[in-house]
């Protein structure tokens, strides 16, 4: 009888064990997954560049001797009409935030209309009437810092040194009577050229277009030094112009010489098969 009783037992307990094994099933754990670190990828590379502008430029005054005794005096009025421009450049792209450029940019002829008043004779007051034009080429030397990029644009701050040189066209002097009695012919004094100390300051976006063109809209502040601005003839002469000054719109587009990384779409590794 005893040994009925231990052997129902013992097959009892087995078979709530088998049954406590169906029921409980241990909640699967998450795969583990190495993802790989993600690393910003460090843009460099040599590139080149081309802009176009519109330059509102604002002559910062002109000065000549007048007379036998050599007196310098001011123009009365003078003022210089805006003008496109036109550059190109070589640069390279040190990191993601800085990059430096030689640029070259012609400045197109701006027309330049001023005046003086003097005397015709003993008691005659007169007004003068000066036109010529100038145009200018810079060389400088630049440095930029990118400000991070937020999509496809990437604003810039930037400033470049270099020098300017400057040709004025022959200077076209006419004077007239103030009382409308008439004119004196016109005298043509010799236009001058001179290189010039200059300055700039940039800011503005590049937009990423592609992996490597860039296109770039900015504003330009540049200041070009004063300088020689025509001859002396039938005692006037010779003159100055103070400085140029021009705020510039531009529009332009750089080529990186670089490769451009191809992603790698992430696949997650094998998951183990497991048995029961």
């Amino acid at each position: 009888m005893k040994t009925l009783i231990l052997s129902l037992s013992a097959v009892l307990l087995s078979g709530t064990a088998a049954l406590s094994a169906d029921v409980y099933q241990p909640e699967p754990m998450p795969p583990v997954i190495d993802a790989p670190e993600v690393a910003v990828a460090e843009s460099t590379g040599w590139y080149l560049r081309g802009d176009l502008g519109y330059s509102f430029n604002k002559l910062r005054g002109a000065n000549f001797f007048q007379g036998s005794n050599g007196s310098k005096a001011d123009f009365a009025t003078a003022s210089l009409k805006d003008s496109f421009s036109l550059g190109a450049g070589v640069g390279y792209q040190v990191n993601n935030y800085l990059r430096t450029d030689l640029t070259f940019d012609y400045l197109f002829k701006s027309d330049f209309n001023g005046s003086t008043k003097g005397g015709c004779g003993v008691s005659t007051a007169c007004t003068s009437k000066d036109l010529t034009s100038m145009t200018a080429y810079t060389l400088m030397a630049n440095a930029y810092v990118d400000l991070g990029t937020y999509g496809y644009f990437t604003p810039y701050v930037g400033a470049g040194i270099g020098g300017a040189n400057v040709k004025w066209k022959d200077l076209k002097n006419t004077s007239c009577a103030n009382n409308g009695i008439g004119c004196d012919p016109t005298v043509t004094h010799d236009g001058k050229g001179s290189w010039r100390f200059a300055y700039q300051l940039m800011a503005g976006a590049t937009i990423d277009v592609t992996c490597n063109i860039k296109a770039d809209a900015g504003y330009r502040f540049r200041h070009i030094e004063g300088g020689d601005m025509f001859g002396y003839k039938l005692n006037g002469g010779p003159g100055y112009d103070k400085g140029i000054d021009s705020h510039e719109l531009r529009l332009g587009a750089r080529y990186v010489f670089t490769d451009c990384a191809q992603p790698v779409a992430y696949e997650p590794p094998p998951q183990p098969i497991v048995y029961k």
